[in-house]
């Protein structure tokens, strides 16, 4: 009974139910489910059974990066979305910092074709409810602009928390696409992990902002560089504890 296998990439790979994912695990006598996500959340199982996903080697945070996620024709589609859109970036939780984050933001509209295709596509990849996702939002980098270093989840203590939190929960998972190949600059740095993801145009980048014990993890800690050249254009997708509302 001990021997038999976890429910590995056959199971965690796709979504079922719970009731029926348990009811597997007893059937073969698995005293242990290893990998069942809970809501809001993927895994390493779903997100790796994928060709050319990779894992950053490091046990402080599980993050994730995607050559090729998204074609040319469909980031171009979303960058002129967001130029006919953009507004100034805002923070929770104001910091005094009037420069702390420089970048312009646009709200996407879940109604067209575009948006709908890149959320079919992160649905497949990561197999989170897409009840749980916050509204696809975009970004926009001139010359000089960044969010120096932040991290998504929120702070339990902040004076914001309410505002943010008190109905879908705490952010559990960011997966971040770049839109265009930048010139120079722009990169996304994880100063904690040591590692620096420059901005390729199609690329996915995601990573689970909490512990296992479900805080946020401070090694998530992450800084949008300035642009040094040219302009950067990415997309956010956030997940959450509950779902959206």
């Amino acid at each position: 009974m001990h021997n038999a296998p976890p429910l590995g990439s056959e199971n965690c790979a796709k979504r079922i139910d719970a009731q029926d994912y348990f009811a597997l695990a007893l059937s073969r006598g698995i005293a242990q489910v290893y990998c069942m996500p809970r809501p809001g959340e993927s895994s390493d199982a779903i997100l790796r059974r994928l060709e050319g996903v990779k894992r950053v080697p490091t046990s402080k945070a599980q993050v994730f990066v995607k050559d090729a996620f998204l074609p040319a024709d469909l980031c171009d589609e979303i960058i002129d979305l967001i130029d006919l859109d953009r507004r100034p970036s805002t923070i929770a939780d104001y910091n005094g910092d009037d420069l702390f984050r420089t970048s312009e933001t646009c709200d996407l509209s879940p109604d067209h074709t575009a948006v709908k295709d890149v959320e079919k596509r992160l649905f497949d990849f990561t197999q989170i409810d897409p009840a749980h996702g916050e509204p696809l939002q975009g970004q926009r980098y001139e010359v000089g602009q960044e969010f120096k270093q932040h991290t998504d989840w929120f702070n339990p203590d902040g004076e914001d928390w309410a505002k943010f939190c008190s109905v879908s929960g705490q952010r559990t998972w960011t997966f971040m696409i770049y839109l265009n190949t930048v010139e120079a600059g722009g990169a996304t740095r994880f100063k904690a992990l040591d590692k620096k993801f420059r901005p390729t145009r199609g690329t996915i980048l995601g990573w689970n902002n909490l512990t296992p014990d479900g805080r946020g993890n401070v090694n998530t800690l992450h800084h949008a560089m300035k642009v040094r050249k040219g302009v950067k254009y990415v997309i956010t997708k956030w997940y959450r504890e509950r779902p959206w509302g």
